[in-house]
């Protein structure tokens, strides 16, 4: 008897459990709209509800009725929809809020959700419930008035175009709640009907801000054009509808991320409750969540809006998309191409080889001819010129002109080739600094980047730390956790809000680096475009082959005795040697054979008298008349027979020079395989640290994920989260920086052997590669 009684009660509950279970509830929607953009929303809300309903009951969705704007159809919508099976009505949207306001009684269930404004809703300040049968009313904390006040707390507008859908001012006194808000302040405002495909070019007039308080549910094509033309006119803009807005290009909005699926949960909940056996009117009315603002960096430097550093405790700083690209956004290419042509210490190297051609010059100067020219006028005493004979008058001027010409002079021809080889080695000093140049350019490159990614995680790490605190805030509200939790996460919040500002002004500190190796204006606004390995600039430079090698440890050390023999061919600073000792050689020949070596030259005059008068002009009968003009010509052969023992010295000093300068080379050739070899290993390095830093953030991203949840459920102690936060920072830094350090070691290393890959052409860089991958076959 007890078994077939614990039977019928095993049956009885089996069968309420299936009564509650089959158990079908329908759903009617009346929308404002339904548009291809809003059906993923939809959707989202059906699974909500779905989701939550659970096993009470199933659930039905009728199809969205639409009014498409109009209080008549919408008043019909709702009576067709109330006679319907319908069981409970959802309404969303300004119309369907103000017909249903009108309508007073409810046959069956509504729950009504618009974008009706706050400000026109005057409600008790004890009223939580909508007190009125069969009706629940879901009142979100939006403002237009608040908005304006955080918009202006970011930028003091003078005039604010206010963009609203044009059903709006007959369905609202929206005019009339504009007109008192801006009645005591210094701005004004003008209202813009915002046309359906998001072009305002046209509207915009003398406005120095736009508001968008309406455009939800514009289209996304709409939508672009509608931000283009805002930040195309440089105008701060902030929108009344989502975050995702700011995301996509609006400057600024009041909203929080998360809001939307705070509203489908409260929704589905109030489904849930009138499934439940609830009156609508019983439901809490006031759906509670913190404004905040968000404000999109990029938007903010398309349209050069001031970014003050005390926005960052309080805004939300994102990156959203933009269209807009920076004049000058440089490229690694683009810098070195700029160092090359404009740097000013370069053009300082280049003068120093115009001057060492001058030099040549003057070498080569010693054999051409040297005319000269003169003229003397001369007074006699006329004693003396009387008793001249004709020969030397009182009064007379005469012209010489003269020539030389070396014909051979050991001297001078060394001299030249002294000069062409010194010359040759200037010019491997200009090569030596334009590799230089360029390296300080690729280092200056890639260390932007690496503070351009500091930056961004930076503002990632404080955004994570807002979250946080959050999280502390909350739960000591519901007392899982004391008040220094709250009071850490503030303090930390602080320093990284500082560590923000500093990692900003380092980032500009390494624009005006680059700047000032262009020979820019230091103040020029620059950014850098990324770097990938194997991506965009770098895939055709062969990167990506050198990768695998150095990635191989039976090939590297084949690689690195190729990479010495390149670079000791290709080193300016091992040519700059080399001309130098020829030059010093030459020297060292000229003091020793060339000592008995004769100077030979050509020399000539040619004598012509101007002009004669006074006393003794004229010679006396039987002398002979002296002609007006002579002439002579001679052949000078000099050799040094003993100069002050200066030969002997000479040749000594170039001896000594030449020692000096083979220890140079051998320094030299010593400091290439050095830094080689180190510069592998440190490729090596950084292979590793690419692929390591990735799991590494990877797991520390988990780790973070995991420890917030256990936090906010109070599972894990403060220490823990925040060391959590500090992992994932170091190594998303690490992640983000390991591919910039692999890029600035392969610079480094193409210094070392003198040869940039990006400043030659794809058929150098094949031939290189092929001489390399010859080299280490023959090794193996």
């Amino acid at each position: 008897m007890r078994k077939q009684f614990i039977l019928l009660l095993f049956l009885l509950g089996t069968a309420i459990s299936f009564a509650q279970r089959s158990k079908t509830v329908t759903i009617g929607i009346l929308a404002d709209e339904a548009s291809v953009e809003n059906a993923p929303l939809l959707e989202k809300l059906q699974n909500e509800i779905t989701a939550v309903v659970g096993q009470d009951a199933k659930v039905i969705f009728k199809d969205p009725v639409e009014n498409n704007f109009d209080l008549d159809t919408a008043k019909a919508n709702y009576l067709q929809v109330e006679s319907s099976d319908v069981d409970i009505i959802l309404a969303f949207g300004v119309i369907n809020n103000i017909v249903l306001y009108q309508q007073k009684t409810y046959a069956k269930p509504v729950i009504v959700f618009g974008s009706v404004n706050s400000d026109f809703i005057d409600l008790p300040a004890d009223q939580k419930t909508s007190g009125i049968n069969n009706i629940a009313y879901i009142i979100a904390p939006l403002s237009y008035s608040k908005d304006l006040d955080a918009f202006n707390s970011l930028y003091e507008y003078k005039k604010v175009g206010i963009l609203v859908d044009d059903y709006l001012p007959e369905a609202l006194p929206i005019k009339e709640l504009f007109d008192t808000y801006f009645a005591d302040k210094d701005a004004t405002y003008t209202l813009i009907n915002l046309p359906e495909n998001g072009d305002i070019s046209s509207m915009i007039g003398d406005i120095d801000a736009v508001y968008l308080a309406g455009g939800f549910d514009l289209s996304e094509a709409a939508l672009r054009t509608l931000i283009s033309t805002i930040n195309k006119n440089q105008l701060p803009s902030f929108s009344a509808n989502r975050k995702q807005d700011v995301e996509k290009g609006i400057l600024a909005t009041n909203q929080p991320e998360s809001n939307i699926d705070q509203f489908f949960r409260r929704l589905a909940l109030d489904v849930e409750s009138i499934v439940n056996g609830t009156n609508p009117s019983e439901l809490p009315m006031l759906l509670e969540y913190k404004n905040r603002l968000s404000l999109n960096f990029n938007t903010a430097k398309e349209i050069k809006f001031p970014l003050r550093y005390s926005m960052l405790g309080t805004v939300d700083i994102v990156g959203g998309e933009s269209n807009y690209i920076l004049e000058n956004a440089y490229s690694l290419l683009d810098i070195m191409n700029g160092v090359i042509g404009r740097n000013l210490g370069l053009e300082a190297e280049r003068k120093n080889i115009d001057l060492s051609s001058q030099d040549v010059k003057t070498a080569k100067s010693n054999f051409l001819p040297d005319v000269s020219a003169g003229a003397t006028g001369i007074y006699l005493d006329p004693k003396v010129a009387e008793i001249a004979n004709g020969a030397n008058p009182e009064f007379s001027t005469s012209g010489t002109v003269g020539f030389q010409q070396l014909i051979y002079s050991e001297g001078a021809a060394a001299g030249i080739s002294i000069q062409e080889n010194i010359q040759k080695a200037q010019q491997e000093t200009y090569n030596a600094a334009e590799l230089d140049a360029v390296l300080n350019g690729s280092v200056a490159y890639f260390n932007a980047l690496i503070l351009k990614t500091n930056a961004q995680i930076q503002a990632q790490n404080l955004e994570v730390t807002k979250k946080n605190l959050e999280i502390s805030e909350q739960n000591f509200q519901a007392g899982a956790s004391g008040k220094s939790d709250v009071l850490r996460f503030r303090s930390q919040m602080a320093q990284n809000m500082q560590t923000l500002i500093e990692a900003g002004n380092q980032l500009d500190q390494s624009y005006y680096t680059i700047n000032q190796l262009m020979n820019n204006p230091i103040a020029t606004e620059i950014d850098v475009e990324d770097a990938v390995i194997a991506e965009g600039l770098f895939s055709n430079y062969r990167y990506q082959d050198f990768y695998e090698i150095l990635d191989n440890p039976k090939l590297r050390p084949n690689l690195v005795d190729f990479l010495i023999q390149e670079a000791k061919t290709n080193a300016p600073e091992l040519k700059n040697i080399g001309y130098n000792l020829a030059a010093t050689q030459r020297s060292y020949r000229l003091n020793a054979s060339g000592r008995f070596v004769p100077t030979v030259a050509l020399q000539g005059q040619y004598d012509l008298e101007l002009s004669r008068s006074g006393v003794g002009t004229e010679a006396p009968a039987g002398f002979p008349v002296a002609p007006d003009g002579a002439y002579n010509f001679g052949l000078n052969v000099s050799l040094p027979i003993f100069n002050q023992n200066l030969r002997n010295i000479n040749k000594q000093t170039a001896k000594i020079q030449e020692d000096q300068l083979n220890v140079q080379k051998s320094n030299i050739d010593l400091n290439i395989e050095t830094n080689i070899n180190a510069l592998v290993l440190d490729l090596t390095n950084e292979i590793a640290n690419i692929q390591i830093s990735k799991i590494a953030e990877e797991a520390a991203k988990e780790s973070l994920d995991l420890t917030q949840i256990a936090y906010s459920e109070g599972a894990v102690p403060l220490i823990q989260l925040i060391d959590a936060q500090t992992n994932y920072f170091q190594s998303q830094l690490a992640s983000a920086t390991a591919n910039y350090n692999y890029l600035l070691a392969s610079m480094q290393l193409e210094r070392a052997i003198g040869y940039f890959f990006l400043l030659n052409s794809e058929e150098s860089n094949q031939a290189f590669i092929q001489r390399a991958n010859e080299f280490i076959l023959n090794e193996n």
